[in-house]
C-alpha cells in the first residue's frame, strides 16, 4: 500500500531542531543560488548570505546554518563567480592566486543585484528592517570583510578562517591589484565600524597561521573600532586545534553572534502550530 507524495512529509523534507524546511535552487541576478528556507507560509525575518571558500561550491555549505530556519531566517548560499556552475566563467590565463582575487572582484561585484533580487524574492517584511547578514569563510572572508566596507545594507558580518593581510605578490594584474589596494582590511579596517562584526579563526589552521593572519587582521580592526566608539560592535574567537575549516563551535558562536541581532524578531514554530 502506497499514499501520495507531499512536500511537507517530514520523511522527504529536511528538518532543523524538529522543525522542517526546505531547500530550492534559484537564479537571481545571474547567480546560481541555493536557498534552505521555512517552509511556505512562514515569514522571513532575515537573510543570511553564505560565501563559501576557494575551489568550492555552494552546495557544500549546505545544512551548515540551517538551524536558522526554525527561526525565519532565509539561508542563501551563492556560487562564488568562477565556481560551482561557473566554472566555465574561468579566464585562462589567470594564475591561481589570481584566479581567487578575480572571483572575489567578480563576487563583490555583483553582490548589489543579488540583494536586490533577494529583497524582491521574499514578501514585503512585517517589521520596520529585515536584518541582512553576510558570513564568508576563507576566500568567501575575503568577500564578506570587502562587503563590510561597500554594502551599507548588511547589519552583520561574520568572517571565518581567512585574513585581511591581503599579501599577494602572484597578483600582477592591475585591475586585481587596484582591488587589493582599494578594500584590503589591514589598511582599511576604518571602513567597517560600526558594522557588528565577528572574526573567528581556527588556532592550528595551516593555511592561514594565526599569528601571520589573525592576530595582525584583528589588530586593525580593533584599533579601527576603537576609535569609532564601537568596541563593543567587534567580536573575536580562535578555537584550539581547528584546523582550516568551520568547526561546530565556530558554527555555533555564528549562530549566536547573527541571532542576538537587536533588529531580528524571530518566530518559534509554536507560533505557527495549531
Amino acid at each position: 500500500m502506497t499514499r501520495a507524495f507531499s512536500p511537507t512529509d517530514p520523511h522527504a523534507t529536511p528538518v532543523s531542531d524538529h522543525t522542517p524546511y526546505q531547500i530550492e535552487r534559484r537564479v537571481l541576478a545571474g547567480v546560481p543560488c541555493l536557498i534552505e528556507r521555512p517552509t511556505d507560509g512562514a515569514d522571513i525575518r532575515a537573510v543570511c548570505l553564505v560565501y563559501h571558500g576557494a575551489w568550492a561550491a555552494k552546495e557544500g555549505k549546505l545544512g551548515v546554518y540551517s538551524a536558522l530556519t526554525a527561526r525565519g531566517v532565509a539561508v542563501v548560499i551563492p556560487d562564488a563567480a568562477l565556481h560551482g556552475e561557473r566554472q566555465g566563467e574561468t579566464p585562462p590565463d589567470h594564475n591561481a592566486r589570481e584566479y581567487v582575487w578575480e572571483s572575489v572582484r567578480c563576487t563583490v561585484a555583483e553582490a548589489p543585484a543579488l540583494i536586490d533580487a533577494l529583497e524582491d524574492l521574499f514578501e514585503p517584511y512585517p517589521g520596520d528592517v529585515r536584518p541582512l547578514w553576510v558570513v564568508g569563510s576563507s576566500m568567501g572572508g575575503y568577500v564578506a570583510q570587502t562587503l563590510m566596507q561597500t554594502e551599507r545594507r548588511i547589519s552583520r558580518v561574520a568572517a571565518l578562517i581567512t585574513s585581511g593581510v591581503w599579501a599577494e605578490p602572484e597578483v600582477r594584474r592591475p585591475e586585481l591589484q587596484a582591488f587589493l589596494d582599494l578594500h584590503r582590511p589591514l589598511t582599511h579596517a576604518n571602513q567597517a565600524p560600526p558594522l557588528p562584526f565577528l572574526l573567528a579563526s581556527g588556532e592550528a589552521d595551516p593555511t592561514f597561521p594565526l599569528a601571520a593572519h589573525h592576530a595582525p587582521t584583528a589588530a586593525a580592526y580593533r584599533a579601527a573600532y576603537a576609535q569609532a566608539g564601537a568596541a563593543h560592535l567587534l567580536h573575536e574567537a580562535t578555537f584550539p586545534g581547528v584546523g582550516h575549516y568551520t568547526s561546530i563551535r565556530m558554527r555555533d558562536q555564528v549562530l549566536a553572534f547573527f541571532l542576538a541581532d537587536p533588529n531580528f524578531s524571530p518566530w518559534h514554530p509554536a507560533e505557527s502550530g495549531p
